[in-house]
């Protein structure tokens, strides 16, 4: 079983972590041209944490009830899809018609009364995106992770491509045609997705099916909506709550720095990809076999998360020229941020024991506390400490809703977790990094990448002895 989910997890990730090395490249570009005081790349954090917010709000939780409901006794795949599609689709269509009726009072509302176009433009990037959605997850139910793979990493190369064009060649540094390369990418990535969408039939759409599957998406929306909020809720509010003439500047510091943290986002996400289809479509296996994968795929994945995080702080020295020098202040939040996202991935990890009970509303009651959480600090700390209550309000958020699912779920859907190991390698993680961030701040790079890469080492091999001492184990067992 496990076999099958590391090879899709392979396709997703590689594609993901490739997709979003490439899309790295996005980043020195605009924080080598977008001066940090200029607070153009301020601008674009906060228009795409907007964006953002809403392809969950606009796909309302049926990506996850597509998943949920294709794999249930009796229904048919066109049906679950052509539904799930008229009825996003529908709501794309009204909310970009919303949008563009009332671009002026919602361009000034945002901060943004100069610039309606880039409002308006990113609204139909969303729209279209929320519909391309399910196309790929269309793709994720099929098991075609080739064809989604190579769809994702088109829609990457062709924004980098234009953005290079634009930015040397062309010598442009107007913010605005950030989002305009956008829109040309996301309609072209749609346009091959022609054999998806061509199954969708509206003759096949049930009212009485969207019901039902609304009764079950609706604490999922509230669950997703949380949870974005988790990610997006500082750069939302920033603007709002620092007290600074240099908010834009300032977010624009923070926005670019985060993006060298978001290795863990890229791990969490080729995990999600494969995991979801995986869980949902094995929801007829014995529970025990079922609750065993889940708790040696949490292991693994906390091991490799731990290991990617190692990562990141032993080489930052090399990491840093991703973004421009100005931006560099920024960097202490890089671990914080991390610390978060690993919270995030275990807490995704969690939730399946309400997915599969169909007690989806305790996610939403997980998240929301969970974002309150987060809210509360930077509405706290942000005026006094900046970009920094940011980064420590995701930890205390996303630490609160992962906290909740475990002490829950133990009730209703108890899983022997093995707590032991995953605390032993979190502690082992923590001793590390102490001397890697040493040797990158008190050492020039070659040398601080050497032991840096020694004590990675260190690491590597713990995995390695767990992985041959579960190898005796499983051989033991099958020997008795």
């Amino acid at each position: 079983m496990l076999k099958s989910l590391f090879k899709d997890t392979a396709i997703y990730g590689l594609s993901s972590i490739v997709g979003r090395f490439l899309n790295y490249l996005l980043v020195p570009i605009y924080t080598v041209k977008i001066s940090a005081a200029s607070g153009g790349y301020g601008v674009v954090t906060n228009v795409y944490a907007y964006t953002a917010l809403l392809m969950v709000l606009l796909t309302y939780g049926m990506e996850t009830t597509l998943f949920r409901y294709a794999n249930k006794p009796g229904q048919d795949l066109r049906r679950v899809y052509s539904t799930v599609l008229a009825s996003v689709g529908t709501t794309a269509l009204c909310f970009v018609a919303l949008v563009l009726l009332c671009l002026g009072p919602v361009s000034r509302w945002m901060g943004y009364p100069d610039h309606p176009e880039w409002i308006g433009v990113m609204a139909v990037v969303v729209a279209i995106d929320v519909v391309r959605c399910f196309p790929f997850a269309l793709l994720r139910l099929e098991q075609k992770a080739m064809k989604f793979a190579a769809l994702q990493l088109f829609n990457i190369l062709l924004t980098i491509a234009l953005n290079l064009i634009y930015f040397f060649p062309l010598g442009g540094s107007d913010v605005s045609y950030i989002f305009y390369i956008n829109l040309v990418s996301s309609v072209a990535t749609t346009l091959m997705l022609c054999r998806e969408l061509s199954l969708f039939r509206l003759s096949l759409a049930s009212g009485r099916l969207l019901r039902e599957m609304l009764r079950y998406a609706w604490p999922i929306l509230v669950l997703g909506l949380a949870g974005i909020l988790n990610q997006t809720a500082d750069k939302l509010l920033f603007p709002y709550i620092y007290k600074g003439d240099d908010a834009m500047t300032q977010l624009g510091i923070y926005g670019a720095s985060v993006k060298i943290a978001m290795i863990m986002a890229m791990i969490t996400q080729a995990f999600r990809y494969a995991y979801e289809p995986f869980i949902f479509g094995g929801a007829r296996r014995r529970e025990q076999d079922q609750k065993q994968t889940q708790a040696q795929a949490m292991l693994w994945f906390v091991l490799f998360t731990l290991l990617a995080y190692l990562a990141v702080v032993g080489y930052m020295p090399l990491l840093r020229h991703l973004i421009g020098r100005d931006y560099w202040s920024g960097l202490r939040v890089v671990p914080i941020v991390m610390a978060a996202e690993i919270m995030m991935g275990v807490y995704f990890n969690l939730s399946f024991w309400y997915k599969l009970t169909d007690r989806t509303v305790w996610g939403a009651v997980f998240s929301g506390v969970g974002c309150a959480v987060l809210v509360g600090v930077n509405v706290a700390f942000v005026p006094r400490y900046g970009y920094m209550a940011c980064a420590w309000g995701g930890v205390a958020g996303y630490g609160t809703a992962m906290l909740l699912s475990y002490v829950v779920g133990q009730h209703y859907y108890p899983i022997r977790f093995p707590l032991l190991t995953i605390f032993g390698f979190a502690a082992l993680c923590a001793v590390l990094a102490w001397p890697m961030t040493l040797a990158g701040e008190r050492l020039s790079m070659l040398p601080a990448l050497a032991v840096n890469s020694a004590l990675m080492a260190v690491f590597a091999a713990a995995i390695a002895a767990t992985v041959l001492r579960q190898r005796r184990r499983s051989l033991h067992r099958a020997a008795t």
